[in-house]
């Protein structure tokens, strides 16, 4: 019996982020095609206005965030957790609890982080391209998470500020309903970043060196 309900869980854990996505499959669509566009679009900004890539490393840099992943980079695991870590953070932060003070926050908040990441990841550098061969599904992974929340975030706002479209009396309980929604998300975007955490400490620790040697 007690078997049975824990697969029921599971079922529940699984199937609940897919409904929410599949009910609001434009919006969803829509948040995607910002977070990705915004990275490309930073991309190509770098690419042809190269000053803006440079000022954006030399912030990286002048962050310490530069000095912690060499220091890191030699110990996968310890790597992977810090990158996880950071990726929640960002994610929070950044996208869920400005969302839950203010209507939609988190998605323009996140969004100019999406496009000075791709200043940061442009391939100015032949080193730079080469990493972006491995890193091309870490950005795939990770930017994925970023896009559930942000989805849930305006799931959220909508059911906050127009309370029918979720099936609630009064905005109250819409934010209510909201709320529960965006945490079957946020939930949903944790084995995203687990696997994008270890897949980048992994890869940028023992994939991209002899990539490296081998095309350079």
């Amino acid at each position: 019996m007690t078997q049975n309900v824990k697969s029921a869980q599971h079922m529940r854990f699984l199937r609940k982020p897919f409904q929410i996505v599949r009910d609001n499959f434009r919006a969803y669509l829509i948040i995607n095609a910002i977070v990705y566009g915004l990275v490309i679009t930073g991309m190509v900004a770098a690419i042809v206005f190269p000053n803006l890539g440079t000022n954006q490393v030399a912030t990286q840099e002048n962050s310490g965030m530069t000095d912690l992943v060499r220091s890191l980079i030699n110990n996968s695991w310890l790597f992977s957790l810090t990158i996880l870590g950071v990726n929640v953070m960002s994610g929070a932060l950044l996208i869920v609890i400005p969302s839950l003070i203010v209507p939609f926050a988190g998605i323009p908040i996140f969004a100019y982080r999406a496009f000075t990441l791709g200043l940061l990841l442009a391939p100015t550098t032949s080193i730079i391209a080469v990493g972006l061969i491995p890193h091309s599904l870490t950005i795939l992974i990770e930017f994925q998470a970023y896009a559930l929340l942000m989805f849930g975030s305006y799931i959220l706002g909508r059911s906050w500020i127009r309370p029918a479209t979720i099936g609630a009396r009064n905005h109250r309980q819409g934010y209510v309903r909201g709320l529960q929604q965006l945490g079957w998300l946020s939930l949903s975007t944790l084995p995203l970043f687990i696997i994008g955490a270890i897949w980048e400490a992994l890869s940028l620790g023992y994939l991209l060196p002899p990539l490296i040697q081998w095309l350079l």
